[in-house]
């Protein structure tokens, strides 16, 4: 009889469960380092617009809007 235990070539569940616990942790681990490792970033403010608003007219925004579309074929 033989002692040695004889290796499947296929993983057993056992090793499969156990090995995607074993990555899954380690991608926590590795993604919660790199919110400590990212400073905060602040936004500068806008500057205000240069131009008034303008009241379009919706018939010709819709033409020139359908027509672009056409030409360049989507």
């Amino acid at each position: 009889m033989n002692s040695k235990k004889e290796k499947s070539p296929l993983l057993s569940r056992r090793n499969f469960i156990t090995k995607t616990g074993i990555f899954l942790a380690g991608g926590i681990a590795g993604h919660g380092t790199s919110f400590a490792a990212t400073p905060a970033q602040t936004v500068p403010e806008p500057p205000p617009l240069p131009w008034k608003w303008v009241k379009l007219d919706p018939l010709e925004a819709g033409r020139r809007a359908y027509r672009s579309y056409l030409e360049k074929k989507g």
